[in-house]
Order: C-alpha cells, then structure tokens, then sequence
C-alpha cells in the first residue's frame, strides 16, 4: 500500500472517529449546508423570479420568511397573494429551500408531536406538506409562532389547499437574500 492510500485510509478513520465521539459525547453530528449555496439554489437564481415575490417564476408556492408572507404562484406569475404567514419559532425555523414539493395533504390533521394551548394533539386543517419533519402550510393561530411550519388564516389555507398538488414546487426563502443572489446571478450586484 502506497503513502497515499494510507493519508487516505488514516484521513476516513480520523473522519469517523470524529462523528462517532460527537454522537457519543451526546451530540449530533449532522452535515450541514448552507441551502442559499447550493447547486439548487444557483439554478433558482438564475431563474427570473414571479413578479412581486422574491421566489423563482416556476414555483407554485412562495414563502418570505423575513416579511412573513405566502404567495400562489401560476405560470410565472401571483394568482394570489401575498397571504399573511406565521413560520417558526427560535430553534424550530422554517426550513429555507429552493425544491420543496407538495407530498401528502391532510384536510383534518392532528400533530402528533406538538400538543395544543389544550394539551391534546394540536389541530392543523388543511395541511399541506412540503418538507421533510413535517413542516406543512396549514390552518392557525397567527399569534403564535408555529415549529416550523408555515401557519396561515384558516380561509388562506384552504385556498392553499384546494390550489396545490402533490408534486407542486414551494420554495421558502428570505427575501432579501434571495434577491440580492439573483442580482449577482445576473452581473447586477
């Protein structure tokens, strides 16, 4: 065995040693990336963004974490919105991402990890899942910060509800990061 299969051999136990001791010393080693940086999210930038969001023109929904608001997006353009949205709390964020896609919808759902001001499995009509832990857009109260989903008037979620499919695009973003990435993507910054 060459010198440079042993570096590579020593430099994968030294890779693993390091996740396991994190794991066992009661962490949790997760990769983590930034999703503003991605091969995703370059090819989003690129793209030219629905007129008056700060999302790609071929997502069907949109999130602006900063500005707290949801839009439906149809052909490129707003069918309607923007919708006031309530996301999540400190330690729970609503995830950022560029390729969400609508995967199961629930018009009655119930948490099975969050209890509600009751106590009992908190309610979430119109649940429309998008991303993985469950976030969904759904039914709420706008006063509370959510555990990461995208909480919406309970008459908004319906709309979200009846409008999006399995299969639909969502991106959640935060706006003014979002658009100063498309300006350099375009030369403009």
């Amino acid at each position: 065995m060459g010198d440079r299969e042993r570096r590579r051999r020593r430099a994968a136990v030294v890779t693993g040693l390091v996740l396991v001791t994190g794991v066992g010393l009661g962490g949790t080693a997760v990769a983590t990336a930034d999703p503003e940086q991605s091969r995703v999210a370059a090819a989003a930038h690129a793209e030219p963004a629905a007129p008056g969001t700060p999302c790609s023109a071929s997502v069907r929904a949109c999130v602006d974490l900063e500005t707290r608001q949801a839009w439906l997006v149809s052909g490129g353009t707003v069918e309607r919105g923007p919708f006031r949205v309530t996301t999540g709390e400190a330690g729970k964020e609503t995830p950022v991402g560029h390729s969400f896609r609508v995967y199961r919808k629930e018009a009655d759902h119930r948490s099975g990890e969050y209890p509600g001001p009751d106590g009992r499995p908190a309610r979430m009509p119109y649940s429309v899942f998008f991303a993985d832990g469950g976030v969904a857009f759904h039914g709420g109260d706008l006063s509370r910060e959510s555990a990461g989903c995208v909480k919406l008037q309970r008459a908004d979620a319906k709309r979200f509800f009846d409008t999006l499919q399995i299969g639909d695009k969502v991106q959640v973003v935060r706006g003014s990061v979002e658009n100063g990435h498309r300006a350099k993507a375009r030369g403009r910054a």
